[in-house]
């Protein structure tokens, strides 16, 4: 395991890339930990607040991400100092990203359905450095190909909107490293609830929307339960009424 590590980790130059990966995953769980025993009024677990107003943790991840990032910057070229300013960084990305759908929706909707997208967020942002830590890169151009590497990188970018158009997010954000995964996202049909099928497929081609919604129900939601299944074992249940539903943005 050592050799592994030195070879692969610290020779390469990844030891901050590991660091920020370990601690994304490791801050997440505690943070998650955190508010479940928070939420369940355990011990001396409860929410910060000042006065009458609660403090959320994503004040505290922008801070050290501004820690992290500025340090980053203007730290000299060890490696050992970058991985830990990537540490911090890595803390502070955790803390923002258990809130992104409250950023994304500017309302609290942690324990809510909408809640989940900030699971969502911590997951891809796992995957994809994940991705970056085995040595995958994304939009690379060495495809052995005659075809220029500017004409190929703006095709991925092509089929990556049109997979992601399609609600595909998983294979948009991963055939960014696996390109032919961009091709077969792009060619494939349409998730009935995506722009592409509300663009092309309502009012226009019914026969398309019924063909999208029998495999969203055969294939896709079998799937989205057990994903569901998975996050509420790690993060906890979002099961608090939307108040969402009928607000208005003004």
């Amino acid at each position: 395991m050592r050799d592994w590590f030195q070879q692969s980790i610290i020779a390469t130059g990844r030891l901050p890339l590991f660091c920020y990966f370990v601690m994304l995953i490791a801050a997440f769980i505690a943070t998650r930990i955190n508010v479940r025993l928070i939420r369940a009024k355990i011990g001396w677990f409860r929410n910060i607040n000042v006065g009458e107003m609660h403090i959320h943790h994503v004040v505290f991840g922008v801070v050290l991400m501004l820690v992290g990032g500025v340090t980053l910057i203007v730290s000299p070229s060890s490696q050992a100092g970058t991985a830990v300013a990537a540490s911090v960084f890595g803390v502070g990305s955790a803390l923002v990203l258990d809130e992104f759908a409250l950023i994304l929706h500017l309302h609290d909707v942690y324990w809510e359905e909408e809640g989940r997208t900030s699971v969502d967020a911590v997951f891809i942002a796992v995957a994809v450095t994940g991705l970056l830590l085995i040595g995958l890169r994304p939009l690379t151009w060495n495809y052995g190909t005659p075809v220029n590497p500017a004409a190929l990188i703006v095709a991925n970018l092509a089929l990556a909107v049109v997979t992601l158009l399609k609600g595909k997010i998983w294979t948009g954000m991963a055939g960014l490293f696996v390109p032919p995964m961009l091709l077969v996202g792009a060619i494939r049909l349409a998730r009935p609830g995506s722009p592409w099928a509300r663009w092309f497929f309502a009012g226009q081609s019914p026969r398309k929307m019924a063909k999208a919604i029998h495999r969203e129900e055969r294939w896709r939601r079998p799937a989205i339960r057990a994903k569901i299944a998975f996050q509420e074992f790690l993060s906890g249940r979002h099961d608090l009424p939307s108040t969402r539903r009928g607000r208005r943005h003004t």
